[in-house]
């Protein structure tokens, strides 16, 4: 081979890769943007499970402190227990919504375009009032 054909391949290769790795990032963007949703999706249930179990109605941040050991870039999350007012005695359900959830690209790819951040669509929860802190088996597991 000449020297001009190891330089056309050392060219072609670069375009190659800069090629696929632009797709090796897509995908890999892509992916953790699904990992995300589903996380989220698990996150709002078991903070709704452990708020109809364990929680006395007052503290939404041992909740959200249990959320976020699912998923760490939750920033806030909204507590609704039905009917409004109600006690450990008299709740019915517990409602629990993720708002504000937001991804953020890692591919470099991205940075370079200015891709804005993804706002992810509200993520919610309802369950039925369980018998809150009054089970000692239930809350032994779930509320530790």
């Amino acid at each position: 081979m000449n020297r001009k054909q190891l330089g056309a391949t050392a060219v072609e290769f670069a375009l190659a890769l800069l090629v696929f790795l632009t797709f090796f990032f897509g995908i890999t963007d892509f992916a953790r943007m699904l990992f995300t949703w589903g996380a989220a999706n698990e996150a709002v249930r078991h903070g709704a499970r452990f708020a109809a179990i364990c929680d006395d109605t007052a503290n939404a941040a041992q909740v959200l402190a249990r959320m976020r050991g699912l998923l760490p870039q939750i920033d806030s999350i909204n507590l609704a227990w039905d009917p409004v007012g109600c006690t450990a005695a008299t709740c019915e359900s517990v409602t629990v919504t993720i708002t504000g959830l937001n991804y953020h690209w890692i591919s470099p790819i991205a940075g370079i375009t200015s891709l804005p951040v993804i706002t992810m669509p509200t993520f919610a929860t309802t369950l039925p009032r369980e018998i809150m802190k009054q089970d000692a088996v239930a809350a032994q597991f779930a509320c530790a």
